[in-house]
């Protein structure tokens, strides 16, 4: 056996081989210097690819806030930032208006005596007139006022306010419900900006497609109303003047508090929801 200096390697060199298998022992013969540069840039090979892969998959995967920005341009409520709108809810007649960040919400109804009363909500707060006299309230009721007006408008137009500055969105995955697949959106708030209901726990369903809002659901905390959760599926959906309206089927729990929020949409598609109201709103117009 022939030993060759400088050489980690006791293959012999055969001088009768042919020269193709001298070549190769040869090349089996090479110093340990090479394999050790080939694993070093096989390694750096393998973390650009990494990396290349991973700069691949988060520029594919949208956040929240992106499915969010889609969702609200797909249904137009972006318009209603500078727009008057009324509609008919529960017989309770609605106005919107709003313009350069300065908004009016209204309510108007007629209580059991025949009288008119109207609650008139700005960025300065609420005000209630009866027959066109600003009428002295408790400022608890104020606040009760406040949050049921504001909750009307705020379901009627959805998903335009969930770009409002209190507004914490995350990406909770993907589900499929029916046969279409969802982008299922949380939705906390801030307290300052929150409002009275801050606490509340909202979830979104976007369709994956076309970004349309199908479902959403929310958990409640109310004095009156105790605790318990809501899901709601959209139906009826039309667009009027360039914005997409719609009404709702408004579901519970058939055992309360059997499921937490987080998997409603689960006990949705089991079978474990029942219908308790119908959301609908009738006679809108919008205005730009």
């Amino acid at each position: 056996m022939q030993e060759i200096e400088g050489y980690s390697t006791d293959i012999p060199i055969i001088s009768h081989l042919f020269p193709f298998e001298k070549l190769k022992c040869r090349l089996l013969a090479k110093p340990l210097v090479y394999p050790f540069t080939f694993a070093v840039n096989m390694i750096r090979t393998l973390f650009l690819l990494s990396l290349i892969w991973l700069i691949s998959c988060s520029s594919d995967s949208p956040t929240a806030q992106d499915i969010v920005d889609k969702a609200i341009e797909a249904s137009g409520t972006q318009k209603l930032n500078d727009a008057t709108a009324s509609f008919i809810f529960r017989d309770i007649r609605y106005t919107y208006s709003s313009e350069n960040g300065k908004y009016a919400y209204t309510r108007i109804q007629t209580d059991s005596i025949g009288n008119e009363v109207k609650d008139v909500l700005t960025n300065q707060g609420l005000v209630r007139f009866i027959n066109g006299q600003k009428s002295d309230i408790s400022e608890e009721k104020r606040a009760a006022y406040t949050s049921s007006v504001n909750s009307v408008i705020y379901f009627a137009f959805l998903p335009k306010s969930l770009n409002d500055d209190a507004v914490n969105k995350s990406l909770e995955g993907t589900i499929e419900i029916d046969g279409k697949s969802y982008y299922k959106i949380k939705v906390t708030f801030d307290v300052e900006g929150g409002g009275e209901d801050y606490e509340d726990v909202f979830y979104y369903w976007f369709d994956m497609e076309d970004y349309s809002m199908d479902y959403l659901a929310y958990s409640y905390n109310e004095e009156d109303e105790g605790t318990g959760m809501r899901f709601r599926v959209a139906y009826n959906t039309r667009k009027i003047d360039g914005v997409v309206i719609q009404d709702y089927k408004n579901l519970k729990p058939k055992i309360k508090d059997s499921t937490p929020l987080s998997e409603i949409d689960q006990a949705y598609i089991n079978g474990e929801l029942t219908k308790l109201s119908l959301i609908e709103l009738d006679a809108l117009e919008i205005s730009f």
